[in-house]
């Protein structure tokens, strides 16, 4: 699959890499596995003179040796002898700088953490002694979010505010993905789209396996989902267990609780029969792997509130395939297939509404967009989109079939959420699988 977007992080990138021209830069880029990071940075260092080095689980004298192959292949620099201390390997390169100026992409850089943590004291020590006087762009990269934290944001570990600029890559937003499922797709149907978005999520690694093998119908992805030897089917575990150490069994449970409806913490501590406040706070604000949601126009302090896995992929991970875990070790792949084909209609509503919000939010027309329902979720209302400096409000209901919505019930369900809505300009509207196609 080609590049696709990626323009605003290129750039970043570009004007960092010019400001080498002065003084030495850092640049820190995180985001989930499978998200495409390393392909972002390589694609930015095109014609540009660079090393690449990936932190694999080796012994540091292993890894030097890797790295020195690299220094003497790329920018011919003749050293004698063997080097086992990373500490050596930063400072030749810092010292190559100082006449030229060269990337140093640093891959996977939390796995220093395990090998040698002194490492970013060493890295922090000749960084700061060298910064003014060479020419590097020094690239770290990571994809375990609460190690990458650690490292830079925590004020007691070495590199903390060393960061000249910090980019986290999303996924693909929908207009992006919409605009390459079009390309590589000529038979546009919305439901096999909402699929596509519904798993995918716009993560580059899993939009590039279906683009690559021309998979783009729902019953077609999940074929190649369900099958022995499949990509996806430990993803979850490859891309969480090492996040959530030796407690992820509960956090899994609590995961696979949100995946199946189970939003609010009593329904789950319910079930659990254990508090859970600790490992919900900790998986949204320390680990990023969940929103908590209010009803718009909600008090800070409210209690009111549901919780949602933000990333798609990981969401139908834990619906589909972990939750049915004794299935998958026994290969019953027909089985698998059977539940999603029966519940994945119920199960891509909530993605239609929040592709629809999406939507709304690239259009540039509002500054706030949530939902809104009352305790005991009533009235719940899907879409609420204010402007508030026009005084204009879109109230949006979402269905997959336009048919089973109307504007009626939906004005009536909007009765309290009025109040707050006093001089608003008023427009209500259905959303469904019609409008996928339709720009906003």
């Amino acid at each position: 699959m080609q590049f696709y977007n990626r323009e605003t992080e290129l750039k970043q990138l570009n004007q960092v890499f010019n400001l080498t021209k002065n003084t030495s830069q850092m640049t820190v880029i995180t985001g989930r596995r499978r998200i495409g990071k390393t392909r972002l940075i390589l694609k930015a260092v095109e014609n540009k003179q660079f090393l690449y080095f990936f932190v694999s689980r080796k012994s540091e004298s292993l890894l030097c040796e890797e790295y020195l192959e690299e220094i003497r292949k790329k920018l011919k620099v003749k050293v004698f002898g063997e080097i086992h201390r990373f500490k050596d390997i930063f400072e030749i390169v810092m010292e190559q700088s100082r006449d030229q100026q060269i990337v140093l992409i640093i891959d996977e850089i939390q796995e220093f953490l395990r090998i040698n943590p002194s490492i970013f004291s060493d890295i922090q020590n000749i960084w700061d002694r060298l910064k003014n006087d060479t020419h590097l762009h020094l690239v770290f990269c990571g994809s375990i979010y609460s190690m990458m934290k650690r490292i830079y944001e925590n004020s007691k570990e070495p590199l903390f505010g060393r960061a000249d600029q910090k980019i986290t890559l999303q996924p693909f937003n929908v207009n992006i993905l919409q605009q390459i499922y079009r390309e590589f797709n000529k038979t546009i149907d919305a439901k096999d789209f909402l699929a596509f978005y519904t798993v995918t999520g716009g993560v580059a690694k899993y939009v590039e396996y279906f683009t690559d093998r021309k998979i783009f119908r729902f019953k077609e992805m999940m074929n190649e989902i369900f099958q022995e030897n499949s990509l996806f089917l430990d993803e979850g575990k490859s891309v969480l267990i090492e996040e959530f150490g030796k407690e992820y069994t509960t956090y899994f449970s609590i995961l696979a609780l949100i995946a199946s409806s189970k939003t609010s913490r009593a329904e789950m501590e319910s079930i659990l029969e254990q508090n859970i406040g600790g490992h919900l706070d900790r998986l949204e604000n320390h680990f990023k792997v969940i929103e908590k949601v209010k009803p718009i126009f909600s008090k800070p302090a409210g209690k009111v509130q549901k919780y949602f896995i933000s990333d798609n992929f990981l969401s139908f991970w834990f619906r589909f395939v972990y939750k049915y875990y004794s299935a998958l070790e026994l290969k019953n792949f027909d089985y698998l297939k059977q539940i999603v084909f029966r519940d994945f209609d119920s199960y891509s509503g909530r993605f239609l509404e929040k592709y629809f919000k999406e939507k709304l939010a690239l259009s540039g027309r509002f500054n706030k967009i949530g939902s809104y329902w009352e305790k005991g979720n009533r009235n719940e209302i899907d879409i609420v989109a204010l402007n508030e400096a026009e005084k204009f409000v879109l109230i949006a209901e979402v269905k997959l079939n336009k048919q089973k919505a109307s504007l009626q019930s939906l004005q009536q369900k909007s009765v309290r959420l009025l109040n707050y809505l006093k001089d608003f300009q008023l427009e209500f509207k259905i959303f469904s699988l019609e409008d996928l196609f339709t720009p906003i």
